[in-house]
C-alpha cells in the first residue's frame, strides 16, 4: 500500500507509482499490438465515435456512467451529484462518485471526508463514505492551493481517475463535471462510454440559456440526455408555508419540453440542503427530508435503463 501525493507536475506515488502522464491499469500491461487487435470488436459494440477517436473502452466493473453537467456554475451541480450518488446507494445500488471538477473539487467537503487515498500496486484505492466510492482532486491537492493546468494535463487526470482507480463493481458511477463545455467534458465523452448525461439548471432565464448549450453539446457528441434537473426551484416560507419562486417558475420543465428531453426532478431551495453540504451530511440521508433527491435517483435509474436499451449490445471488461 502506497501513499498518493500531489506534485505540480502531476500525481506522484511514493515507491514508484506512475503519474498522470503515464498509462496505468490493464492497458499499461498489454502490448500495443494486443490493444489494436481488440479495438475493432470494441468499436462495434459501443456508442459511435467521432472520426479519428479511439474506442470508448468500458470501465472495468462499472455498469453505468452518469455525467452530471451544467452550462454555468452556481446552479448546485455538485450538490445534485452528491445527493444523487448517496440516493442511489440508499435505493440499494452500488454507487461511486468521481469529482471531475478539478478546479473546484467540493465533493470532499460535501461528503465529509478528506483523507489521502492509497495505492495498491498500480491501482489507486478510492475512499469510501456513506457506502459511496469516492475520488476527487480535493483528496490529492487539499487546501486553498489552485490548480493552473491546460488541456493535456486535464485529459491525463480524467483518464487516471477513470481507469487508474480501483472502482470495483458498481451499478452507477456518477461523474460531477465542471461547469461549461470545455476540455474535461470532451476528454470524458471521447474516451468513456457514457450511459447518459444529466443537465442541472435553475428556473432563471440566465441559467436556462447556458443549460440549453450543455444539452446541445451532449447531443452533438452523441451522449444520451437522461434529462434536465431544475434545482432551487422554489422556497417554502418557514413562517407561512407559502411557496416563493425566487428564481422564476417552471423554466426547467418548459425547456425540457421544448428540447424534447425528460424532466427528472424539481428540487427546492432548502436551507437544510446547504447545511447538509457544508457539514458533509447530504440531506438525502435524512428520512423525510431527502425525498426530492430520492425521486431524482429513481428517475435516473429508469432513464438509464432506457438509454442502455437504445445503445445496443455491450462488452463488459473484467479484471
Amino acid at each position: 500500500m502506497r501513499h498518493l501525493g500531489y506534485h505540480p507536475k502531476g500525481l506522484k506515488v511514493k515507491a514508484g507509482f506512475g503519474g498522470f502522464g503515464h498509462a496505468s491499469g490493464d492497458s499499461a500491461r498489454l502490448p500495443p499490438r494486443a490493444v489494436i487487435r481488440a479495438a475493432p470488436a470494441t468499436i462495434g459494440s459501443m456508442t459511435p465515435n467521432q472520426p479519428g477517436q479511439p474506442p470508448k473502452l468500458p470501465i472495468a466493473g462499472v455498469k453505468n456512467l452518469i455525467a452530471v453537467g451544467s452550462g454555468k456554475g452556481g446552479v448546485g451541480k455538485t450538490t445534485v451529484s452528491v445527493n444523487l450518488a448517496v440516493g442511489l446507494a440508499s435505493l440499494g445500488y452500488k454507487a461511486g462518485l468521481m469529482d471531475a471538477d478539478v478546479y473546484g473539487p467540493n465533493v470532499p467537503l460535501m461528503m465529509g471526508i478528506n483523507r489521502t487515498p492509497m495505492a495498491l500496486g498500480e491501482r489507486i484505492q478510492p475512499l469510501d463514505q456513506y457506502g459511496i466510492k469516492l475520488m476527487s482532486m480535493g483528496f490529492l491537492n487539499p487546501g486553498d492551493k489552485p490548480l493552473i493546468w491546460r488541456g493535456p494535463m486535464l485529459h491525463s487526470v480524467i483518464q487516471q481517475f477513470l481507469r487508474g482507480v480501483d472502482w470495483g463493481d458498481l451499478d452507477f458511477l456518477v461523474i460531477d463535471l465542471p461547469p461549461g463545455t470545455g476540455d474535461v467534458q470532451l476528454s470524458l465523452i471521447q474516451t468513456a462510454p457514457i450511459t447518459g448525461a444529466i443537465v442541472v439548471t435553475t428556473p432563471s432565464d440566465v441559467s436556462l440559456e447556458d443549460a440549453r448549450k450543455a444539452v446541445f453539446m451532449f447531443h452533438q457528441v452523441r451522449v444520451p440526455i437522461l434529462g434536465i434537473v431544475e434545482n432551487m426551484s422554489f422556497l417554502m416560507c418557514p413562517h407561512c408555508n407559502e411557496r416563493i419562486d425566487v428564481f422564476s417558475y417552471g423554466g426547467g420543465r418548459r425547456t425540457a419540453k421544448e428540447m424534447q428531453v425528460h424532466f427528472l426532478a424539481e428540487l427546492p431551495l432548502d436551507p437544510q440542503v446547504r447545511i447538509g453540504g457544508d457539514t458533509g451530511n447530504p440531506i438525502v440521508l435524512r428520512k423525510g427530508e431527502g425525498e426530492p433527491f430520492l425521486e431524482l435517483a429513481r428517475n435516473t435509474v429508469a432513464r438509464a435503463a432506457e438509454a442502455a436499451k437504445q445503445a445496443g449490445p455491450e462488452i463488459e471488461i473484467g479484471e
